[in-house]
């Protein structure tokens, strides 16, 4: 839970009753109990800076469970009845490339992504690590793998001192591991995520006595912001911080992070093409936050190197496609907008967009009417990032349960989107907690031809 201001009090010298004392308290931002300073100083001793390159971003879409691939970008026509499923496939505007009829508004813009119906070398594991690490959880270095929004927070730093290098925006979860947002590993706690939603909801972060919860009055806010910079100012206490205090107050006073988190900043037919869904939590999953596609392009926008939000839950053993009737219209919406957004704003070639689960489901159908778990292959969709799109990478069988052509393992995607980013993982090394150097991804895998050329 990130609190970033302490409780009021009546003998404080600030307004609203935020004293000096909770001030630079701070808080823990999810970080092992770090105060922000803590965090900065770290980062500055291991090296992290701005930097001075065009800034370059990814999100991250994690759907936490599993989502069944053959029911969304690899439909099986000919297969039999109790593996081929009740979906049909519609055309897209790519010439042969076909995906779920409950994906309409995806299937008009084929030609600005790429599917990926290959994916293979996962574990029977419901966790997001191995999309957000790129590494499988088995045989980690002393210290673990790091995410790649660690990765990025290590190597590039901020793009601008008041917005995180990585950003998570998934919420608590009562399957814990699908609510992680990456996690920092042998790189050490500083290049964690900073995680907005990780209490369970927006009310969980505390700017000054305000809650994200009250942001429709947005006016409130930063006068509040403002009266409390003008006081702080005024008392001397800035000149008094050491560096690294006074970079916390900068961002934690900074409106530009509340303001990309602010969607009354956003033109309304723009939120309105996201669409609404569900905050409640599905079962032990994610809540259906549409809000979320859009806070990620504000926030890379704004700065973020690296932003992940997990959308819903697709462990479906049962009644698979009564939830999925559900879920990809809402999916199809939120994802659409969020590559319409991203061209329309000329960001498609400065952000990626990766979308996927952990595993695949089993091409045969229970007696449930669901899909169980299969590691065996699995889909993702790419999307941005100055890359070739308007294909179709790889093909299984025909029923859906192996690779048949071009098989990708998820290192080869983490590979592809660190070479859109700018990081050559050829040549860029990072120590682990022994001083042994690792590459960025393991046994030599290499960015995909077929997507950066």
């Amino acid at each position: 839970m990130l609190t970033i201001l302490g409780p009021r009090s009546t003998n404080s010298g600030f307004c609203d009753g935020v004293s000096r004392r909770n001030f630079l308290r701070i808080g823990a931002l999810g970080l092992g109990g770090l105060a922000l300073p803590q965090v900065l100083q770290a980062e500055a001793e291991a090296g992290v800076r701005s930097a001075s390159r065009q800034h370059k971003a990814v999100i991250m879409i994690f759907l936490p469970g599993g989502p069944s691939h053959q029911d969304m970008f690899d439909l099986k026509q000919d297969a039999p009845a109790e593996v081929r499923g009740e979906f049909k496939p519609i055309n897209t505007n790519v010439p042969g490339i076909q995906i779920c009829e409950h994906l309409p508004r995806l299937a008009q813009l084929a030609d600005k992504y790429t599917v990926i119906r290959s994916m293979v070398g996962m574990e029977d594991r419901h966790e997001s690590f191995q999309c957000y690490s790129g590494h499988m959880s088995r045989n980690q270095p002393p210290g673990g793998w790091p995410s790649m929004g660690a990765v990025l927070t290590k190597l590039q730093g901020s793009a601008d001192p008041a917005i995180p290098a990585s950003v998570g925006l998934a919420p608590k979860m009562g399957h814990v591991p699908w609510s992680d947002n990456g996690v920092a590993g042998f790189l050490g706690t500083a290049c964690a995520p900073f995680e907005i939603n990780k209490g369970g909801g927006k009310d969980d972060m505390i700017l000054n006595g305000i809650t994200l919860d009250r942001l429709a009055d947005r006016r409130a806010l930063l006068t509040s912001m403002d009266r409390f910079r003008r006081d702080v100012d005024s008392s001397g206490m800035i000149s008094g911080l050491d560096a690294y205090n006074q970079q916390a107050f900068g961002i934690l006073t900074s409106s530009k992070l509340v303001a990309a988190l602010d969607l009354k900043n956003e033109d309304p037919k723009i939120v309105s093409a996201y669409g609404k869904g569900d905050p409640k939590n599905r079962d032990d999953g994610g809540p259906k936050l549409m809000e979320h596609f859009l806070i990620a392009r504000r926030l890379v926008e704004a700065g973020a190197r690296c932003v992940t939000l997990a959308f819903s839950r697709w462990d479906h053993h049962g009644d698979n496609f009564g939830a999925l009737r559900q879920d990809l219209p809402l999916l199809d919406q939120g994802l659409s907008a969020l590559i319409r957004d991203l061209h329309q704003r000329g960001l498609e070639q400065d952000v990626s967009v990766v979308v996927w689960g952990e595993f695949g489901r089993t091409p045969t159908i229970n007696k449930d009417g669901g899909r169980d778990h299969w590691p065996r292959v699995s889909c993702a969709l790419l999307a941005g990032g100055g890359m070739k799109h308007g294909q179709v990478i790889g093909a299984t069988d025909r029923l859906g349960g192996e690779a048949s052509e071009r098989p990708v393992q998820f290192a080869e995607v983490h590979a592809t989107l660190y070479s859109a980013l700018g990081l050559d993982v050829n040549k860029v090394l990072l120590p682990d907690l022994t001083g042994r150097p690792h590459f960025l991804v393991d046994n030599g895998h290499q960015p995909m031809r077929e997507l950066l050329g």
